[in-house]
């Protein structure tokens, strides 16, 4: 069954134009990219499964990379709905469903909360719609069941209201007066955690780093601009550069004993050597 959904959902974003990356032993199973757009994305038949180490270790990598977490699911315990958007652990979770609608700009506007099902109103556009089709407050307020008084709170702020509330005033005026949720947007700040020698160590170099454990590297760092995806061994991943270049990131491995071929590789020594960003950048860029 997962399979058979990280296939659907690769090959959807191929059609839609995303270059897509398939992983295996990482805490996230496809990495997809369309310009600016990139997307790190867990695939579960249920999303109950997922660890909260998961979900922390795919929003500490998608800071660094810019990019969007999301979990896509059949279900949570229960049935995921369509043009739903649920959490786990904070990351959006939804169905292929959603996602496919998110891709082409029809983004979902409900969410489940613990409060149940929810949706948000945008006041403004509440009042326009309402004058434009020419209902009063008092005969909005019967409709939707409801006070005058609130009608005038729906339209003086954006507002969170009940599923049933929704729905009854989708019936009147559509899914346009609501607060559509943009599941792309929202990125989170890096957070650099210095647990190894080298992540301390591209730390001093002025880089935001650190150390990732259920990933295709070992260490991520960023400064400013430039990016670099690091493996620590004698032996490199076979998609470690392909996965790179999707990222527009330069690699690197820094070897034990035996010294990767193709692919930029020093000692550990080497590494600790450098006492400068550019000089480190300068080595990947003319390798």
């Amino acid at each position: 069954m997962k399979k058979e959904l990280i296939d659907r959902i690769a090959v959807y974003l191929l059609k839609e134009g995303f270059t897509v990356k398939s992983l295996t032993g990482s805490c996230f199973d496809l990495l997809a990219r369309k310009q600016e757009t990139i997307l790190i994305v867990k695939v579960l038949e249920d999303a109950n499964s997922v660890s909260r180490q998961y979900v922390d270790e795919m929003d500490s990598v998608a800071a660094y990379l810019g990019a969007t977490p999301l979990i896509i699911a059949e279900k949570a315990g229960n049935k995921l709905e369509d043009n739903v958007l649920y959490t786990r652990f904070g990351m959006y979770t939804l169905n292929f469903f959603t996602l496919a609608g998110s891709i082409k700009n029809r983004f979902p506007f409900i969410k489940r909360t613990q409060a149940g099902l929810t949706a948000y109103i945008d006041g403004n556009k509440l009042k326009k719609k309402r004058e434009e089709l020419g209902y009063s407050l008092n005969s909005l307020s019967k409709k939707i069941g409801v006070t005058k008084r609130m009608i005038i709170r729906y339209e003086n702020e954006d507002s969170e209201i009940t599923i049933n509330k929704a729905m009854k005033i989708y019936s009147i005026f559509g899914g346009e007066v609501f607060n559509e949720i943009d599941i792309f947007s929202g990125n989170k700040m890096m957070e650099s955690k210095d647990k190894s020698d080298f992540s301390k160590k591209y730390i001093d170099l002025g880089f935001e780093a650190r150390d990732t454990k259920k990933t295709p590297f070992d260490i991520i760092a960023r400064k400013d601009d430039e990016l670099i995806l690091t493996e620590i061994g004698d032996k490199a991943r076979p998609d470690f550069p392909s996965l790179s270049k999707i990222l527009d990131a330069d690699n690197l491995v820094i070897f034990k004993k035996k010294k990767p071929k193709g692919i930029p590789s020093m000692t550990k020594k080497e590494f600790m050597d450098f006492e400068k960003a550019n000089e480190l950048v300068k080595f990947l860029k003319e390798f």
